[in-house]
């Protein structure tokens, strides 16, 4: 009997036992999650096709992850002229809590999420697929994500446009961002603000990209 090849053997069972059992973790996890940054835009800048296709782009990323649930909601907000009431992205979402892809909560309600209590940061605003999404100082910079939004999550007051056109357009124009990482040029409340740092430059991929964006938002299951 070689007890060598036995024991060889005996480890490679026990490996791949756990890493079964490690990836059907991360699989439940991923099915239960309610929370995730897009991994990837739309490819047309902040054009997401409005509110609905916004939510759909979110839809499609969580059920190619496996999630179980069918509700996802894009954080934005949107406007609407003459001073009339436009729409809130804390009032889209869902009550929570929300857990990422990696089980861990970010917030427990709409207003532990939009509080300095929240778990929200580079570390925890994970993709669909339980990724980290790069910020400030990484080789590439996307940590500006769209929002439309001021801190508090309800449409902006400030004037001029704040979500490209209600998020149709992808050329001339701005939007309201937030910094997932917490992270910019200055030690400043808005710098470090996750759904309300400040304007981009335009409305295309290009002037996305310039700012340090990639047209991603946060997804939300309003279940």
């Amino acid at each position: 009997m070689n007890l060598s090849r036995i024991s060889a053997a005996n480890i490679f069972v026990s490996l791949v036992v756990l890493g079964t059992g490690i990836t059907s973790t991360v699989q439940a996890q991923q099915k239960s999650m309610t929370f995730f940054v897009a991994g990837a835009g739309k490819a047309d800048g902040a054009d997401l096709g409005g509110l609905d296709g916004a939510d759909a782009h979110c839809n499609a990323l969580a059920k190619a992850a496996g999630s179980k649930f069918t509700n996802w909601r894009a954080y934005l907000s949107t406007t609407l002229p003459g001073g009339d009431a436009g729409v809130n992205a804390r009032d889209r979402i869902g009550k929570g809590p929300w857990a990422n892809a990696k089980g861990v909560v970010v917030a427990k309600s709409v207003d532990d999420l939009h509080s300095g209590k929240n778990n929200l940061n580079k570390q925890t605003a994970l993709t669909e697929k339980g990724e980290g999404v790069s910020g400030r100082g990484d080789p590439v910079n996307v940590h500006d994500i769209l929002t439309g939004s001021d801190p508090a999550g309800n449409f902006s007051t400030a004037g001029g446009d704040t979500a490209c056109g209600n998020w149709t357009k992808s050329g001339e124009g701005s939007a309201i961002v937030g910094h997932h990482d917490l992270q910019g040029l200055k030690e400043t409340r808005h710098m470090k603000s996750w759904n309300s740092s400040h304007g981009s430059r335009g409305c295309s991929q290009d002037q996305l990209k310039a700012s340090g964006g990639a047209g991603l938002v946060y997804c939300f299951a309003a279940n």
